[in-house]
């Protein structure tokens, strides 16, 4: 699980931007997420056919990042990630789901994919805690 601070900054914002590459070109989108602190992943949802999920398909490494938007120096505060991101399957395909309509229940009416970032790398800048104050999480701690 990552740590608290990490956790609460996360639960307060609900936009990520997403960085994928298939090897050869670069691209971004700009995704709502539910968190999921249990099984500590991100949920979000894509049509298939879109370009980063095309891409994510040849390449399924994958960076994101959440900023909090401020012009004061000693407020800034955001999270990059590193990791994966997967098609979630069968139950777990309706498991994602309910946790992102569980935070966003108007997106039931649209047809779409649930996606799902596994993060294996975070880090968190927290001016607040200190000039450039950072927090770094690994999956494997």
């Amino acid at each position: 699980m990552l740590f608290e601070p990490m956790v609460l900054f996360i639960r307060k914002h609900h936009v990520l931007t997403l960085a994928v590459t298939n090897n050869l070109e670069i691209w971004v989108a700009h995704c709502f997420y539910a968190y999921d602190a249990v099984l500590n992943r991100f949920v979000f949802t894509s049509d298939d056919n879109t370009r980063h999920v095309e891409m994510a398909a040849i390449n399924n490494k994958v960076a994101a990042g959440i900023a909090l938007e401020t012009k004061v120096v000693g407020n800034i505060r955001g999270i990059q990630i590193s990791g994966r991101l997967e098609k979630p399957e069968a139950d777990d395909y309706e498991k994602a789901k309910r946790t992102y309509l569980k935070r966003f229940p108007y997106a039931v009416l649209v047809k779409t994919s649930f996606w799902v970032l596994y993060p294996e790398h975070v880090k968190m800048t927290d001016n607040r805690l200190g000039f450039g104050k950072k927090l770094n999480w690994n999956e494997n701690q």
